[in-house]
C-alpha cells in the first residue's frame, strides 16, 4: 500500500515507458504514410475515433470499479481480521486467567495461523502481474517480507518443533493450524478450566477466523473475470492502434494557420498528442490490472503483513512479551 501523499509522475512515467515507447512508434507510422508516402485514404474519420473511445471509457471505468471493489473488499476481511485479533488476545487471557502457559499456546497459535495465511497470500498466481517486466523494475523500491524469509523459520518462534513437523505436512497450513487451536480449546475445557460459555465463544470465534480465510482465499484463488480483461485489452489496443490515423486529417488542416518552419509539419504533432491520449488510457487500465490481485507482493497491496505484524506486536504485548517487529517500517512511502 502507497502511502505517500501521491506517486510522482517521475515514478509514473518509469512504471508506464513500455507503453509510451510503444505508442510513440504507433503514432510515427501512420504519419509516414499520410506525410511521406503521400498514402491519403489512410485518414479516418473522427467520428469513428470518438465512438470507439467513448466506448473504451465506458468499459474501462466498469473494470476499475470491479477493481477497485475487489481491493476494498481485501482490505474489509484483513482489518476484520486484525480487530478480531485483538478480541482473541483478551479472551485468550481472561477466560483462561489462571494458566499462564495454556493463554499463551493460545495467543501463539494464532500468531502462527495469521502467519500461514499471509505466506499463501502471497503465493504466486498464473494470473497475477508480479511477473510483468514494469512490475518486475517498480520492485526494486521495496522489498516483500515473506520473500525475506521462509514460513518455517517463522512458524517456528510459535510453535515447537515437533508440532512444526506435523504443521508443514498439512495441504492448507493455516486450516491446520486452526484446528490445533480448536484442540486445545477442547482440551481446556475437559480440563474444566474453561466454562462451557467461554468454550462455546472462543469456538464461535475459531468459525469467524476460518470464515475470513475463506473470503481472503476467495480474493486469492479467483482471477478477475477474464472475459472483462480481454474486451478491455482489445478496445484499448484499437482506440490506441486507431486514433492517429484519425487526427490526420484534422491536424493537416493546421497548416493552412501557421506560418514559418511549422507550415506543413503540423501533421508530426500528431506522434506526441496521440501518444499522450492513448498513454492516459493504457495508464488507467494498468492501474486497474495492479488492482485487481491485492495479495501479488505489488506496490498498491492491501498491507496483510504489516497487519500480521501488528497483530504480533499488541499480542505479544497482552503476554508481557517483546517483538522485534515494527509495523511502521516502510521502504519509499511503500508498506506490505
Amino acid at each position: 500500500m502507497y502511502i505517500g501523499k501521491s506517486y510522482n509522475i517521475f515514478e509514473f512515467l518509469i512504471w508506464t515507458k513500455g507503453k509510451i515507447y510503444t505508442l510513440l512508434l504507433v503514432g510515427f507510422i501512420p504519419v509516414c504514410f499520410y506525410h511521406i508516402f503521400g498514402i491519403k485514404w489512410v485518414a479516418i474519420p473522427w467520428s469513428v475515433i470518438a465512438m470507439l473511445g467513448t466506448a473504451t471509457a465506458f468499459i474501462l471505468a466498469f473494470k476499475n470499479n470491479l477493481s477497485y471493489n475487489r481491493s476494498l473488499e481485501a482490505q474489509e476481511v484483513w482489518t476484520t481480521i486484525l480487530s478480531n485479533s485483538r478480541s482473541w488476545g483478551l479472551v485468550s487471557q481472561d477466560y483462561v486467567e489462571n494458566n499462564n502457559e495454556a493463554s499463551k499456546t493460545l495467543i501463539h497459535n494464532h500468531l502462527a495461523w495469521i502467519t500461514a495465511l499471509r505466506y499463501s497470500m502471497r503465493e504466486y498466481q498464473s494470473w497475477e502481474t508480479t511477473d510483468k517486466k514494469h512490475n518486475v523494475h517498480y520492485r526494486k523500491h521495496f522489498k516483500i517480507p515473506e520473500q525475506q524469509t521462509n514460513l518455517e523459520e517463522e512458524l517456528a518462534e510459535y510453535v515447537t518443533p515437533e508440532v512444526l513437523e506435523n504443521i508443514l505436512k498439512a495441504r492448507n497450513i493455516a486450516t491446520y493450524i486452526m484446528s490445533l487451536q480448536s484442540r486445545t480449546l477442547k482440551s481446556l475445557y475437559e480440563k474444566q478450566e474453561i466454562t462451557v460459555a467461554q468454550f462455546i465463544d472462543m469456538e464461535k470465534s475459531i468459525k469467524e477466523f476460518y470464515n475470513l480465510q475463506g473470503k481472503s482465499e476467495h480474493i486469492k484463488h479467483s482471477p478477475f473475470p477474464r472475459q472483462y480483461n480481454i474486451i478491455n485489452n482489445l478496445l484499448i489496443q484499437s482506440f490506441s492502434f486507431l486514433l492517429p490515423y484519425g487526427l490526420l486529417a484534422d491536424f493537416n488542416k493546421l497548416n493552412d494557420s501557421v506560418d514559418g518552419f511549422m507550415k506543413g509539419n503540423m501533421i508530426w504533432l500528431i506522434i506526441p498528442f496521440s501518444c499522450l491520449i492513448s498513454w492516459l488510457y493504457a495508464s488507467i487500465a494498468q492501474v486497474g490490472e495492479n488492482t485487481e490481485n491485492p495479495f501479488e507482493g505489488g506496490a498498491n497491496d492491501v498491507p496483510i503483513s504489516q497487519i500480521s505484524f501488528q497483530v504480533e506486536v499488541e499480542l505479544r504485548e497482552m503476554l508481557g512479551e517483546a517483538s522485534m517487529r515494527d509495523p511502521s517500517i516502510h521502504e519509499n512511502n511503500i508498506i506490505l
